[in-house]
């Protein structure tokens, strides 16, 4: 049975589709106090949020069974990430859903600040016919700057082209192609603060953007600019702003969302008549809330049934047609990270190093990345998944590094993976897929070539080349009880020989012993695949 906690009230349609699954309880327990919430996630799998429930650290270790959290919307600043990722808990937000219904809510502000409708409406109200002291301008003509041009920064962008105006765009993750292809012009932070008329931002609250707009920002932008905050608050400066508004700086904002919600009462900018302010409505229409309530329900659904979601916060973005693709790579490489650690054994991994060659997205590296990182804690760790494994194997003091090379291999796509031992040695493991039955394949160990199928028990052989000694294990194993189910042999790298045995049971600590006994034979180790 698959327990799904709803703690905020979602769509009623997302709800329906939940209880719609079978072998799932699904609990509405809407407007719950923190010490409530914290007796009712003890036997959940999954807990599904708005913006009111707060899923920290301490409910996260109430819930031992959690696999996700789901956010209907996009930010996630009520749910601590740092702690879920540590529990292997997948957080997931909904980035596509009240796309259209935030954008168009910048757009309107960025209308109402070029025509002061708001303060029309109210002077009408007012027995008011003030034609004259409510003139606005146009925007065609006008600069508009996208600070973020993710999915609602490239919907703005594309309405403000459409009402002719030049539209600059800043944003470190923006490719030429991508901004070529919006027909935006790629610029930098001071660009976009001097040739701007008008500024929107669209971008996360982090470290890096907390701030971001701040009176140094405001000093070296066109007097009289316009600016909306429809994304997080805090990437503005409120005192900032407040100030910039007093001065004539700033000659308007439209702002969605404050560093405080709800606002206090005695903010500064609710006194000021050219700060129009909107109770965080971003994505209070009818369809958004449609959108994301289906959108997490669905994501929750695709989790619990061992799927790996595309909108997780925590994990790599894959698509489903890419992941499909790379499934076979994802599990062979969690294979060469099990192979490298055993092979490294009982040595101390200092670093590890993944190389992949071949093409491949960048969000495709990330997901090899974590699968060789599970596959190298499988054993010497509790609860890894893909979530986690990062944290873990920096816990453990063990650096990672994943790079794509351009240098030509013997496969058309492979995957070395190296471990950097204490002293300086190295162990390594290198891997592909072959054929149209997507079968694994180790076609390296230690630099050494050989080809066999990472399945099952292992015996890895290193020893002099000289004759008798295949013959000579195939005794003592048949001694044993132990059958070799099939054998790959190395005789390049030097003057000794290389031989991997598969088995089809493990001989005993014995038998290992007595191998190697053998004068001839200089390392054998017994390895799972």
């Amino acid at each position: 049975m698959k327990k799904v906690l709803v703690a905020d009230k979602i769509s009623p349609t997302g709800v329906a589709l939940l209880r719609a699954q079978t072998g799932y309880e699904v609990i509405e327990a809407y407007g719950s106090t923190p010490e409530k919430l914290l007796t009712l996630v003890g036997d959940v799998h999954a807990i599904l949020v708005r913006s009111e429930s707060q899923i920290t650290r301490e409910v996260l270790a109430a819930a031992p069974k959690l696999v996700c959290v789901g956010r209907a919307g996009v930010g996630v600043d009520n749910i601590d990430v740092d702690a879920a990722t540590d529990r292997g808990v997948i957080v997931m937000n909904t980035p596509s859903g009240n796309t259209v219904a935030t954008a168009e809510l910048t757009f309107s502000h960025l209308l109402c600040l070029a025509r002061p409708l708001p303060e029309a409406v109210q002077s009408m109200r007012e027995g008011k016919w003030d034609r004259k002291t409510l003139s606005g301008t146009e925007l065609f003509g006008k600069s508009l700057g996208v600070l973020g041009l993710g999915r609602i920064g490239a919907e703005v962008a594309k309405r403000a082209l459409a009402f002719g105006m030049k539209v600059y765009a800043y944003d470190p993750y923006l490719t030429e192609a991508r901004a070529k292809a919006l027909g935006v012009i790629m610029a930098t932070l001071d660009e976009v603060f001097a040739q701007a008329d008008y500024i929107t931002v669209h971008m996360p609250l982090t470290e890096q953007t907390e701030g971001m707009v701040n009176a140094s920002a405001f000093a070296k932008m066109k007097k009289g600019v316009k600016i909306v905050n429809c994304a997080r608050g805090g990437i503005v400066d409120e005192a900032a702003l407040a100030a910039a508004l007093a001065s004539g700086q700033c000659g308007g904002c439209g702002f969605d969302v404050f560093v405080e919600e709800p606002m206090v009462k005695d903010h500064a900018l609710r006194s000021l008549p050219k700060a129009h302010l909107s109770p965080h409505l971003g994505a209070s229409t009818a369809e958004a809330q449609e959108n994301v309530g289906l959108e997490v329900a669905e994501s929750c659904i695709t989790v619990l049934a061992g799927g790996f979601p595309g909108n997780a916060v925590n994990l790599p973005p894959v698509d489903a047609q890419t992941l499909t693709a790379m499934r076979p790579f994802l599990q062979l490489g969690e294979k060469l990270g099990s192979l490298v650690r055993q092979l490294a054994a009982p040595n101390r991994v200092e670093s590890i190093r993944l190389t992949t060659f071949g093409a491949g997205s960048e969000a495709g590296a990330n997901a090899l990345s974590r699968s060789v990182q599970r596959g190298y804690l499988r054993a010497i760790a509790e609860g890894v998944n893909d979530v986690n494994a990062p944290s873990k194997l920096k816990a453990l003091g063990v650096e990672f590094q994943s790079v794509r090379s351009s240098a030509e291999a013997d496969y058309k796509e492979l995957l070395l993976v190296e471990a950097t031992l204490s002293g300086g040695s190295t162990a390594s493991v290198a891997g592909t897929i072959l054929g149209k039955a997507l079968s694994p394949r180790i076609v390296s160990v230690n630099g050494r070539t050989l080809e066999f199928v990472p399945e099952g028990k292992l015996l890895l052989i290193e020893n002099q080349d000289q004759p008798g000694i295949i013959g000579a294990l195939g005794t003592l194993l048949a001694k044993e009880r132990v059958n070799i189910a099939n054998m790959a042999l190395s005789r390049t790298g030097g003057p000794n020989a290389l031989a991997v045995y598969q088995l089809d049971t493990a001989p005993g600590a014995a038998a290992l012993a007595e191998i190697q006994r053998n004068p001839a034979i200089v390392s054998a180790k017994l390895l799972e695949a």
